[in-house]
């Protein structure tokens, strides 16, 4: 929100974000010590019920399938009964999407070495189930690990990289017309910065839409929305890419043949069985795997209330911390929270814990997390960041443009050049209170 001062200028109503000083020993201190346990057994438990999750998914739609035709259903055109199978085989895509998410979310664990004690079983199942869906275990491990390492670094993370002023051609910033933390700015320069960001609906509609589908591969393919210093033709196909090092030569290469017998199957099978089977029983799953992967993380680590920092603010924790947990699916109430929290394995719901911890296994990460949550409410944190669907992506991108190329802590400013939150440093400030988010 905003408002006019009696100049004319436009001023925001900000929140005040008191950047934190917790240590790493603060925050897993509270965890409960059986949380950081991993179990083979009972992780594999999970692959299976996923498994069990898309079979299930399969049988009802074939199932059903076979009643939709002129003998069982009476219907006054043709085309109906077309509009009805495409129906029931678009619900088996999105039911089988969620729990291929799951295992998704299961190989990611395995490239955490969260899945099991044992190196070898997480490397080699990580490298099983992410290949199967299409990515390459190790290089996306790699490049991960330095996420985690770097959460909302400016010069060091690894995806979601804000675009700074200069990079999206806007103008120096001018003190004296627009305030540098983005609680002001004249008229003139809002319409000026209007101008060249824009912010129609339609824009950010279709950005949304573009970004689900395709962001992804993308990012994997060509480092779209990554560390903007690498080079171009940075991709995670490339063993001797500058995110890798040497001795990590192999590992990629490893990773890219995963990828080749992947794309080897699905030819194959499309050779034998045709595009049509393929499509409907693998590769509509296949999109909404990738669609759920770019919603989730995405709206993990964008929002007009999340620090972004430079080197001489950065520390661990205060990276760590520059996430949001949310709700999937909390769009569509509790029942759908719960379904989304529980088939994707509480990936958004305790990405905080996450980030503190990444070898805490998801059917420990919800304990933890509550542990965790206390803490931080007791410091004044609440990085609750409500529901993740697609009305949160529409608003994230058109309230998140750009940060300044200048400051140690900076926040999204928006297509006027406001900003939601502006950073207050605990030797500056009288109250302990944190990031307050309300959604």
């Amino acid at each position: 929100m905003s408002m006019k001062s009696r100049d004319g200028t436009t001023v925001a109503q900000q929140t005040t974000f008191i950047v934190p000083n917790l240590t790493i020993k603060e925050l897993l201190d509270v965890i409960p010590a059986h949380c950081f346990k991993r179990s083979t057994l009972k992780s594999s438990t999970y692959i299976v019920s996923d498994l069990i999750g898309v079979a299930c998914a399969y049988k009802a739609a074939t199932f059903v399938d076979t009643f939709i035709t002129p003998e069982h259903l009476s219907l006054p055109s043709p085309y109906l009964y077309t509009a009805a199978r495409l129906a029931i085989w678009a619900l088996y895509g999105f039911v089988a999407g969620l729990f291929c998410t799951g295992l998704w979310v299961i190989a990611h664990e395995c490239g955490h070495q969260a899945f099991s004690e044992s190196k070898f079983i997480n490397n080699s199942v990580g490298w099983v189930l992410h290949s199967a869906l299409g990515v390459p275990f190790h290089s996306w491990r790699i490049t991960h690990a330095k996420h985690h390492a770097s959460t909302g670094h400016m010069m060091q993370d690894q995806v979601f990289v804000p675009k700074t002023r200069s990079q999206v051609g806007l103008p120096p910033l001018d003190p004296a017309k627009e305030d540098p933390v983005g609680r002001s700015v004249t008229n003139d320069v809002k319409e000026e910065l209007w101008d060249a960001l824009g912010d129609s609906p339609i824009g950010a509609t279709l950005l949304s839409m573009g970004y689900l589908l395709a962001g992804w591969p993308s990012y994997i393919i060509r480092n779209a929305s990554g560390q903007r210093r690498y080079p171009k033709g940075t991709s995670h196909f490339k063993p001797t890419a500058v995110m890798f090092a040497p001795h990590q030569y192999y590992q990629i290469i490893l990773s890219d043949i995963g990828v080749v017998l992947w794309l080897a199957a699905i030819i194959t099978w499309s050779y034998y069985r045709g595009f049509a089977e393929v499509f409907r029983l693998y590769l509509v799953p296949y999109l909404w795997v990738n669609h759920w992967l770019v919603l989730i993380t995405f709206l993990q680590h964008t929002d007009p209330v999340l620090p972004h920092y430079r080197a001489p603010e950065f520390t661990f924790p205060r990276g760590a911390l520059s996430t949001l947990d949310r709700k999937l699916l909390g769009d569509l109430g509790s029942i759908g929270a719960w379904l989304g929290a529980t088939i994707t394995h509480g990936i958004c719901e305790t990405h905080v814990l996450h980030h503190v911890s990444s070898k805490i296994p998801h059917y420990n990460a919800w304990e933890a997390s509550d542990a965790l949550r206390q803490k931080l409410l007791r410091s004044g944190i609440k990085l609750d960041g409500g529901a993740a669907g697609w009305a949160q992506v529409y608003r994230v991108m058109r309230q998140c443009k750009f940060v300044e190329d200048e400051g140690s802590v900076v926040f999204y400013k928006n297509a006027y050049g406001l900003a939601a939150v502006r950073p207050v440093f605990p030797d500056s400030c009288a109250s302990d209170s944190g990031i307050e988010i309300d959604k």
